[in-house]
């Protein structure tokens, strides 16, 4: 797989990983040729000093998919985080949010980092959002504090 499974803040503070079925979900969705943006959402394991993805959503028929925009609607994605929240626990929660962008290595928009503030802000347990695009070849990962301030997470 071409997309790094271990990331860590630079203060190697916070670690992440995704789980092999989440990188697999972003290699099958990487956007190649007149594809449209696809996304979801990320779901995992909240640990002292870090975070574990265990599961990526992907796109419902409801969704908005376009070359150049991914608008992810809640119900089919929520209905599953509702689920895993409630089957573990408590313990799999909603982590953060994932698309594509048909660049080699992605950069976030204006739009993404406009939509991040607002769900970081909205969260109930106060966590930064996991903010993630998947690029052609690597991949863009962040936590988006409610406040607005970034953090950007390299390769571990």
């Amino acid at each position: 797989m071409r997309h790094v499974s271990d990331w860590t803040l630079p203060d190697g503070s916070v670690l992440l990983n995704f789980s092999d079925s989440v990188r697999g979900v972003f290699e099958r969705n990487v956007q190649t040729g007149d594809l449209p943006e696809s996304g979801g959402v990320l779901l995992g394991t909240v640990h002292e000093r870090g975070l574990l993805v265990t599961l990526a959503t992907t796109p419902t028929r409801l969704d908005r998919q376009l070359r150049y925009l991914f608008e992810r609607l809640p119900f089919g994605h929520r209905t599953v985080a509702r689920r895993l929240w409630r089957s573990t626990g408590g313990t799999t929660r909603y982590i953060g949010e994932w698309h594509t962008h048909p660049q080699d290595i992605p950069t976030p928009s204006a739009i993404d980092l406009d939509e991040w503030r607002k769900l970081a802000k909205a969260r109930a347990d106060k966590r930064p959002l996991l903010a993630v695009i998947v690029g052609r070849h690597t991949l863009h990962v962040e936590l988006t504090h409610g406040n607005g301030h970034r953090q950007l997470l390299g390769p571990y």
